[in-house]
């Protein structure tokens, strides 16, 4: 059985509540377990994961957020860097699946995080699992 911790960016509490749903329900239905933490936003989501797998308590890491395009150049930045950022950890052997909406608007947000739609919180953890499952094959 696996510990995935997952970690979300609090800021859009309903999308989020769906996003967990979905993600606490695929791990469970895969017979693991979970915890999660809150961070401030999305561009928190690689540092908080990069500290908790010091901690060696943790197989696998979820991320959870929801970024929303604005009028500023601020949604590049932060879909940008916090992909770039779970990516290096990934390739660091991190198994880790990215459930971090980046979109136009709160609709498409509402259809990806519904867990009787797209369920993107669902499928960032069973991403994590998969990933988990290649390393335990090839570590």
């Amino acid at each position: 059985m696996a510990k995935v911790l997952i970690v979300e960016a609090r800021f859009y509490a309903q999308l989020n509540d769906m996003l967990l749903k979905g993600a606490r329900a695929a791990i469970e239905a895969a017979g693991h377990t979970h915890e999660t933490v809150t961070v401030p936003g999305a561009l928190e989501i690689p540092g908080a994961l990069a500290l908790a797998d010091q901690s060696n308590l943790y197989d696998a890491f979820v991320a959870l957020g929801v970024v929303i395009r604005g009028e500023t150049y601020h949604f590049e930045i932060v879909a940008g860097e916090s992909a770039r950022g779970l990516m290096a950890l990934a390739m660091d052997g991190l198994a880790i699946g990215n459930g971090i909406l980046t979109v136009e608007n709160e609709a498409q947000a509402l259809v990806r995080a519904d867990p009787k739609q797209k369920d993107q919180g669902g499928e960032a953890a069973k991403a994590a699992l998969a990933m988990l499952a290649l390393k335990e094959r090839f570590g």
